[in-house]
C-alpha cells in the first residue's frame, strides 16, 4: 500500500467522523427552534422505519415552532407517534395538515446537560480520530515491512497522520464550542 493510499484513507475517515459529529451535534437542543431536531427520527410507516425526511419537509418559522408538512396527510399520527416517543421531550400538535412542535426555552439545568452531551460527542469523535490515526499507523508498518516503502517514508507518513489528527482534533473542538455556545447563549 502506498504512502498516498494510506493517508488518503485518513483523511477520508477522518471527515467521516467530522460529517458524524454535525450532523450529532445538530440534534443537540438549543433555546431555539431547529429542523436538525426531528432529523435524526425514524417514523415507522408504511410496514417500514423511515427518516423523516423522507415523509415531511420540516421548517422552523419562528424561533420558538418547528413546523412539519408531511407530503402524505396520513402518516401525520405516525409522525406523531415517533416524535412522542423520542427523547426530544416535545409535544407534537397536528393543526390540519401539518405537525407543530413548541420548543420551550431551557432551564439552567437542562442547558448544563446539553453542554455535557456536546462535551461526549465531542470525546467520541476525538476517540474515533485517534483510532483512524492507530489504523493509518498500523498500515504505513504493515507496508514498511512488507517492503512496500522504506523506513523513512514510514516515518514520514506516520508524521503526516500525526498532522492531519492534529488538524481534525482541532476541527472537533471548534465545532463543539460554537455548539456549546449555542447552547448557553439561546
Amino acid at each position: 500500500m502506498a504512502t498516498d493510499e494510506i493517508l488518503l484513507d485518513v483523511e477520508e475517515r477522518m471527515e467521516k467522523t467530522i460529517d458524524g459529529l454535525k450532523s450529532n451535534l445538530a440534534g443537540i437542543r438549543t433555546g431555539r427552534a431547529n429542523p436538525g431536531l426531528v432529523d435524526s427520527l425514524k417514523v415507522d410507516v408504511y410496514g417500514s422505519t423511515v427518516p423523516i425526511k423522507q415523509l415531511a419537509s420540516v421548517g422552523a418559522p419562528d424561533p420558538n415552532q418547528i413546523v412539519i408538512r408531511a407530503y402524505d396527510p396520513s402518516t401525520l399520527k405516525s409522525i406523531e407517534k415517533a416524535i412522542q416517543a423520542s427523547t426530544l421531550g416535545l409535544n407534537p400538535q397536528i393543526d390540519g395538515q401539518v405537525i407543530r412542535l413548541n420548543v420551550p426555552a431551557l432551564s439552567s439545568d437542562v442547558r448544563r446537560n446539553m453542554v455535557g452531551r456536546v462535551h461526549e460527542l465531542a470525546e467520541e469523535a476525538r476517540i474515533a480520530i485517534r483510532n483512524v490515526r492507530r489504523d493509518g499507523n498500523k498500515k504505513a508498518e504493515q507496508a514498511e515491512k512488507a517492503k512496500e516503502i522504506s523506513e523513512d517514508d514510514r516515518d514520514a507518513v506516520k508524521n503526516e497522520i500525526q498532522d492531519l489528527t492534529k488538524k481534525f482534533e482541532g476541527k472537533i473542538g471548534e465545532l463543539a464550542k460554537a455548539r456549546e455556545k449555542e447552547v448557553l447563549d439561546s
